[in-house]
């Protein structure tokens, strides 16, 4: 099979991609015929499926044929969007290749060199860097939810995306289901309404259900076709890869809570599985679990061979495990979800969780990080806590072989996601008071959003808030005659610092003496109730705090002295109510077996017991000691 077939690429980006892959993946061969005709693309398929290169090289390739028509002209035509800053600065490494490679072969071929430039945009971007790509606009602009608000909410910004032509949303399903996704949809309807060109939108993802609510969350509302159509070209080409899932348990029984001598049995079984493998990333569900599990396999690996991986961590700190570990330089690292999704950190072995995912889908995700690579068979192992997490890692399993996922369920149209949008749409230019309406109602969270429920938004930003000293904060002025609405005096500066759905928090900087260097943050909480002189662990290497004040925690190297661990609040997630209703089939199930073979007798005795184990030994992933807890557990 040949790249030629039902759609077409420039002769020499053919040839580039057949002597760099050979054949399209599915991803690829079934998508690209829609991306090229312009129309909005969605592309489900499992992780290491190539969905990335599916998206980006039609529009390579469309930028390189310009180029070479000498009709490229210097402004942004492809915004790349990721829910993580980190995934941003990954796809400008990894557009490095194709882009070398496709301009040494144009160089061959037309003797023409060609520059086509990336750059990336979020809270990390310096000051001067953003000022040389307002001068100098990147043809791909890679960027995140936030920063496309900011970019949005500036003239500077607006300038650099009028001419966009392609929206590219990666990992849409870690978006859509929350408020950060309502905040981000409208986003898109805004960068819709300025570009000068029709914006196509080309969507991502491994895991997401149900498929046709997310093309919808892609498109919009107001490019929603007749009959629930999503006005969206679908690519589905499943979640599911042949997979290699285990469950490990300590020798010891779980039992209600873990003891320290089963926490040492698993990272003894752990440090086993790691030694066996180039490289493994090992999964948990908070920062605090995060640190305390990089410093015990430190211990029996070496601090050198082991690093932690999380959302407090300096960019710099999760910057160096992620290319320690695609160096091989690192046995583990040992990570929340900050690695959850497609940051390229080379080729991974294994994948192990410890504890339940607590989802369907995260699991599935994270597994997916390893044998990230076409046609790989990713291998995971499950590590529960206790008899209940035994339980529930069960029926993770029982739900990946039933091909069950947890369902994206989006916000119907938040109203103070709205309100941020109107100030920040109206602190750029004047509005009539139908059309802001009608752009807000197009983002697919809000189609339903009443004429009432705006009109009572717009009067409280227009009204501000009554205070004893008469009414304070209105940000925009309200027309009521002509329907017109104005921006406030500080509606902009109120946009551009107030915006976005994540919480502020109130983290405490940690900074290490001398040199002035960030490493990380600590919950407020744990940044109180700590005195100087104490010893904590941030990053896999323990500092003595100096002094505390004024947000900013001193330290300095405590050299490997025995250290706490940090502690955050509220960052255990939930779990998801496809995984609870899993939880409760196989309760029933086993329930009924019991019933079964006791028959008619009221009494359980060991033959009971090993009738059930036999039964559950049939079970996906489960061990004869696995079988024979449960079936004392139940």
């Amino acid at each position: 099979m040949r790249v030629t077939q039902s759609f077409r690429f420039h002769p020499v980006v053919m040839r580039w991609f057949e002597e760099k892959f050979g054949t399209p993946t599915a991803p690829q061969e079934q998508g690209w015929p829609s991306i090229q005709s312009g129309a909005h693309t969605l592309i489900a398929a499992p992780t290491g499926s190539g969905k990335t290169l599916a998206a980006f090289l039609c529009l390579l390739d469309r930028i390189f044929e310009e180029a070479l028509a000498d009709k490229l002209v210097d402004e942004t035509s492809v915004v790349y969007l990721s829910p993580l800053k980190a995934l941003s600065n990954d796809i400008r490494r990894n557009l490095e290749e194709p882009l070398a490679g496709i301009r040494a072969a144009v160089r061959v071929a037309t003797g023409r060199d060609i520059e086509v430039r990336v750059d990336v945009r979020s809270g990390d971007t310096s000051s001067s860097q953003r000022q040389a790509i307002s001068r100098r606009p990147p043809h791909i602009l890679a960027t995140t939810p936030e920063s496309l608000y900011l970019l949005l909410t500036s003239q500077s910004g607006r300038r650099l995306l009028a001419n966009v032509r392609t929206l590219i949303v990666d990992e849409i399903h870690a978006l859509a289901g929350n408020r950060r996704g309502s905040h981000l949809a409208l986003s898109m309807e805004r960068l819709a309404a300025l570009s000068s060109h029709p914006l196509q939108r080309i969507g991502l993802s491994a895991t997401q259900k149900p498929i046709e609510e997310v093309a919808s969350f892609l498109v919009g509302s107001s490019n929603r076709e007749a009959e629930g159509n999503a006005g969206c070209t679908i690519i589905d080409c499943g979640y599911l890869r042949e997979l290699d899932l285990e469950i490990v348990l300590p020798g010891a029984p779980l039992e209600a809570v873990m003891s320290s001598e089963v926490w040492t049995e698993v990272y003894s079984r752990l440090a086993e599985l790691i030694e066996a493998h180039k490289t493994t990333l090992v999964f948990v569900n908070t920062r605090r679990l995060a640190e305390r599990v990089a410093s015990h396999l430190g211990e029996w690996l070496g601090t050198d061979k082991v690093m932690s991986h999380h959302g407090s961590l300096a960019p710099a700190l999760r910057q160096q495990a992620e290319r320690r570990l695609k160096d091989g330089e690192l046995k583990a690292v040992v990570a929340t979800a900050s690695l959850e999704l497609g940051i390229d950190i080379g080729s991974v072995d294994l994948a192990c969780q410890i504890g339940s995912a607590r989802s369907i889908a995260t699991f599935l995700q994270r597994v997916g990080r390893a044998d990230h690579r076409r046609m790989g068979r990713p291998k995971g192992r499950l590590f529960p806590l206790s008899r209940d997490e035994l339980v529930e890692c069960l029926a993770i399993l029982r739900s990946i072989r039933d091909g069950v996922l947890d369902a994206i369920h989006i916000p119907p149209k938040p109203l103070d996601i709205l309100a941020q949008q109107i100030v920040a749409a109206v602190s750029c230019e004047e509005w009539e008071e139908q059309r802001l309406f009608e752009l807000m109602r197009s983002a697919y969270p809000y189609r339903n959003l009443a004429r009432e429920e705006f009109n009572d938004v717009l009067h409280m930003l227009a009204d501000g808030v009554s205070t004893q000293r008469g009414r304070r904060a209105a940000l925009v002025h309200y027309d009521a005659v002509n329907h017109r609405i104005r921006p406030r005096r500080g509606a902009s500066l109120i946009a551009l610092t107030s915006g976005g759905a994540i919480a502020d928090t109130a983290d405490y900087r940690v900074v290490v003496e001398p040199g002035e260097t960030f490493i990380g943050t600590v919950n407020e909480d744990f940044a109180i109730e700590s005195m100087a002189g104490e010893i904590f662990q941030l990053g896999n290497a323990s500092w003595r705090i100096l002094g505390i004040n004024s947000g900013v925690m001193r330290v300095e190297d405590a050299h490997g002295q025995p250290p706490g661990i940090p502690f955050w609040l509220g960052e255990a997630p939930g779990r998801t109510a496809e995984l609870s209703q899993a939880v409760s089939g196989f309760r029933m199930e086993v329930e009924e077996k019991i019933g079964a073979i006791l028959g008619g007798s009221q009494s359980a005795n060991e033959e009971t017991e090993e009738s059930l184990a036999k039964h559950l030994l049939r079970e996906p992933g489960l061990c004869k000691s696995g079988a024979d807890q449960l079936a004392k557990y139940f």
